[in-house]
């Protein structure tokens, strides 16, 4: 199994708005920059989310997104699942989307592909949003920086003000050719 870009830009926007969960609304714009997700691309997950019955969007000017459940009842698999479809590595093996091939009986490699597709979804149904936002906290608590919120800009700021190395940036093709 795979997750796609468009699952892991669900999965930070959701994360995003756990972390926010029961203060109001969160605006595209927010979880956008926060999340480093390209706007007209989020826009299209929360809809998918929305439509899915995992989020709420609110119209106006203090209008954007919430969550319908709180995060201790959202799981990973859940949200992966809506985006990117069966957690299995083949679909003979999935127990959301199966579909017999006909050589499962005595095909080595279909019981190798179920454990697989076990220990996936055992570690993704096991954790919920609640669980990854607790996790997030205590990372910002070991660097020293429990008043910041994940994803904001700041705390690179004061890492540096603390002597901590700054992270070199690469431009966009350096990145994308390994140098």
């Amino acid at each position: 199994m795979r997750v796609s870009r468009k699952g892991e830009y669900a999965l930070r926007a959701m994360i995003d708005l756990s972390l926010r969960h029961g203060e109001g609304p969160v605006t595209v714009a927010e979880i956008s920059r926060r999340g480093g997700i390209p706007r007209k691309f989020l826009q299209q997950i929360l809809l998918q989310l929305r439509q899915a019955g995992l989020v709420q969007s609110m119209r106006g000017p203090s209008g954007g997104y919430t969550l319908l459940r709180a995060p201790g009842d959202i799981t990973l698999a859940e949200v992966l699942r809506e985006i990117d479809g069966p957690l299995a590595p083949v679909s003979c093996v999935s127990a959301w989307a199966h579909r017999t091939c006909g050589r499962e009986r005595q095909c080595g490699l279909y019981s190798v592909m179920l454990e697989v597709r076990n220990a996936i979804a055992g570690i993704l149904e096991s954790v919920t949003l609640e669980d990854v936002c607790a996790r997030t906290k205590g990372e910002l608590r070991q660097v020293g920086l429990e008043g910041v919120r994940a994803g904001a800009r700041k705390p690179a700021a004061r890492l540096r003000a603390r002597g901590a190395p700054a992270r070199a940036t690469a431009s966009r093709g350096a990145r994308r050719h390994g140098r």
